[in-house]
């Protein structure tokens, strides 16, 4: 090959090395922002999962599984389990917020929660779930009183999307009808056993509540009864 053509071939092939050089930078920019992007999913997907996972719930979770809950000490854990059962989410409420403080014990909710009834809930207690204000408990108890939670789901879903709703719903529940809920129904009650089951099956119909502290009392103690009373009712027209 004459000299002349080699040169004709060496500038010939600059730019398109020069391509290939800035083609890398390209790839670099690409990939980096590939991995930036399969983060954000990453986190968006991990913000999803907390936003639906369980929450402690304070009359059943042991001292060490409380303190997985922010602000929760061994010390206040122990508290926490020495005041139950609670009955109400106020009542959890003063005892958190006199062991750690009002901040501290509002942080605690993203993971620690005694469940509200949506039918008979204070508006106070309300505020106390993380991210609802006055105007979203409003919303809360515009549509009392709540036949079950699919009902909650499509009412507030008219308002916020269905992640929030999802995460709303683990804060709240809907009493089961003693006489007329399902085995499903009775099992979705926090605690709940096939045994226990079988118990509030056992003495249908109810004609009071009196009638089933007495029956679930051979099985259970005062505290445990009044914990499981919280999630049922007698509907009086069943």
């Amino acid at each position: 090959m004459s000299r002349s053509h080699t040169l004709a071939l060496a500038l010939v092939m600059i730019p398109v090395m020069s391509a290939g050089c800035g083609g890398g930078g390209d790839t670099a920019e690409s990939e980096s922002a590939a991995a930036a992007s399969t983060e954000a999913m990453a986190d968006t997907e991990a913000a999803a999962t907390e936003a639906t996972a369980a929450l402690l719930n304070p009359n059943l979770a042991s001292e060490a599984e409380l303190t997985a809950a922010p602000g929760i000490t061994a010390e206040v854990a122990a508290a926490v389990v020495g005041g139950r059962p609670y009955l109400r989410a106020a009542d959890l409420h003063a005892a958190l917020a006199e062991a750690v403080g009002e901040e501290a014990a509002l942080a605690a909710y993203s993971a620690l929660w005694l469940p509200i009834n949506l039918n008979d809930v204070t508006n106070d207690e309300i505020l106390l779930i993380p991210g609802v204000g006055d105007r979203m408990a409003h919303e809360f108890e515009e549509y009392r009183p709540y036949v079950d939670m699919d009902e909650f789901r499509t009412e507030i879903g008219k308002y916020v999307d269905e992640e929030e709703v999802e995460r709303l719903a683990r804060y709240v529940y809907v009493p089961i009808d003693l006489n007329s809920a399902t085995r499903e129904e009775i099992m979705a009650v926090p605690g709940m056993s096939e045994r226990m089951v079988h118990e509030f099956e056992e003495y249908r119909p109810y004609t009071d509540l009196d009638q089933f502290r007495q029956e679930l009392g051979k099985y259970v103690d005062d505290n445990e009864v009044a914990r499981f009373e919280r999630y049922v009712t007698l509907n009086p027209n069943g």
